[in-house]
């Protein structure tokens, strides 16, 4: 089965992203997997203190997923897998498309701000052209009626 690859953030255009992967997988008998990376910057500090931000971090990003999976169970009927990583966001993307040989697509969403459509989409569209697979980038203020009409 193909995978639409989704990474699960704090950003506004993290959302269409969610959406369009999930109609996508839904109207071509795909999946979704769900990344979520927890930066090193967010647990450097004492180990036991390091554990314990790292347990946070875990926790906050679970139930955030859970938000997102129980709209695509209810609404799409897409179980999505959650895969949590600590690293680089790039690299630890780049590892998963690896390991993952199911993945088809990694979808992003792009920023609406005047600084650009974000780090991460800047940096996945420089790497594009040696990726194994193709990316969407789904505009970050595009509206849910006109992202259910392209899906």
């Amino acid at each position: 089965m193909r995978k639409f690859l989704v990474v699960l953030d704090d950003t506004r255009e993290c959302l269409n992203a969610m959406r369009f992967a999930a109609l996508r997988a839904a109207h071509t008998g795909g999946g979704v997997t769900i990344l979520s990376i927890i930066s090193p910057e967010d647990v450097q500090h004492f180990v036991g203190v390091a554990d314990l931000m790292r347990q946070e971090a875990r926790e906050r990003i679970e139930a955030h997923f859970e938000v997102f999976a129980k709209w695509m169970r209810d609404r799409q009927g897409i179980s999505p897998e959650l895969v949590i990583r600590e690293g680089e966001p790039v690299g630890e993307i780049l590892s998963l498309i690896r390991d993952d040989p199911e993945i088809g697509v990694l979808v992003l969403g792009a920023g609406t701000d005047k600084s650009g459509p974000g780090p991460l989409v800047t940096q996945m569209s420089r790497s594009s052209g040696n990726l194994p697979i193709p990316i969407t980038i789904v505009p970050g203020d595009i509206s849910k009626e006109r992202l259910e009409s392209i899906t």
